[in-house]
């Protein structure tokens, strides 16, 4: 029977490699980094929840991946590189097989984006996944969500809205054919983190952050930590084959109030359009102009958000997004 050292040695502790990044790292009290000249140190906190963030029996490779890549995204708005990482599970149980596999995932996308475990806790409760990440960015060129300028354009990688699409259908909201739901699964439960844009937009892009709980309440953050406004097209907002294929309602409540996407929206000067396409394309990223950030007056009662269709024309829309303590 594995008790929480065991547990630990077996599956969360890796044959020491000559590039490690710590100074030290499992298996003390305290990882030791050491700071990189000219490097600023980006650090980054999310936990995952069972039964808020997934679903009870969720597969656990998927599980493992999810866990590190939602982190990841967070380094990647921030422009920054990842270099280290620490993990802190409770456990129901310790069920073997769940471990392996779910470790499994997780040190596939470790691997992929040169990210280390360095530590971290076990304890026995709720199945919750909690990681915090470090990264290194170059001093003064972190992306942050108080540098929207206006006149920028607004740009969203990627595409939006493929994660509620599926939890919609798994929740009987409406039905997809099974290969509809088979691709929208697959984005809700394999996000990609935007890593390699993140880093190419560093010194390009004025604010970013990664869309996590929706476009209507993550753009938010940008234009209130700017003091600024935006008006968004929303038939611009890009979206997948199988989506569009839905109702414009359901087109919409995905793409603007929809979660679980990691894409990253950021603001960047129109004068670098074209500097923005080719960090896309260098990236094998899809990048999508869908708004201009405008000013913002206190005194005139208007919201933050002007959302428009492809002819200029307002829309009354009452979305927004997702709120870990609403029911």
């Amino acid at each position: 029977m594995l008790n929480e050292f065991s547990l630990i040695s077996r599956y969360f502790t890796r044959p020491s490699q000559s590039d490690n990044r710590a100074l030290v790292g499992v298996g003390d009290d305290c990882a030791l980094l050491v700071p990189q000249a000219g490097k600023a140190l980006a650090i980054s906190t999310d936990m995952l929840v069972e039964g808020r963030h997934f679903f009870k029996g969720a597969e656990p490779l998927a599980l493992g991946h999810k866990t590190l890549a939602v982190n990841l995204s967070d380094l990647a708005a921030m422009g920054a590189r990842p270099r280290a990482f620490t993990l802190a599970l409770a456990l129901p149980a310790i069920d073997e097989a769940w471990l392996a596999a779910f470790s499994e995932g997780l040190f596939a996308l470790a691997d992929r984006c040169g990210c280390e475990l360095i530590g971290g806790d076990t304890t026995r409760g709720p199945l919750t996944l909690c990681v915090t990440v470090f990264g290194d960015v170059e001093a003064g060129q972190a992306l942050r969500r108080d540098a929207a300028r206006v006149g920028d354009d607004v740009w969203i990688s990627g595409t939006l809205g493929d994660a509620r699409l599926a939890l919609g259908a798994l929740r009987s909201e409406w039905t997809l054919n099974p290969t509809e739901l088979a691709e929208a699964r697959r984005a809700m439960d394999w996000p990609e983190p935007q890593v390699a844009l993140g880093l190419a937009l560093a010194g390009c892009a004025h604010a970013a952050l990664d869309i996590s709980d929706g476009l209507a309440g993550d753009l938010g953050h940008i234009l209130e930590r700017s003091d600024v406004a935006a008006r968004i097209d929303v038939d611009a907002l890009p979206r997948s084959a199988a989506l569009a294929r839905q109702r414009p309602e359901i087109q919409r409540q995905c793409t603007i109030a929809g979660g679980d996407d990691y894409q990253l929206c950021f603001t960047a000067s129109s004068r670098a359009r074209e500097t923005v396409l080719a960090a896309g394309r260098t990236t094998g990223t899809r990048v999508t102009r869908v708004g201009t950030i405008t000013a913002f007056d206190a005194h005139a009662s208007e919201p933050r958000i002007t959302w428009t269709d492809a002819g200029g024309e307002s829309l009354a829309l009452a979305l927004r997004g997702f709120d870990h303590f609403d029911d």
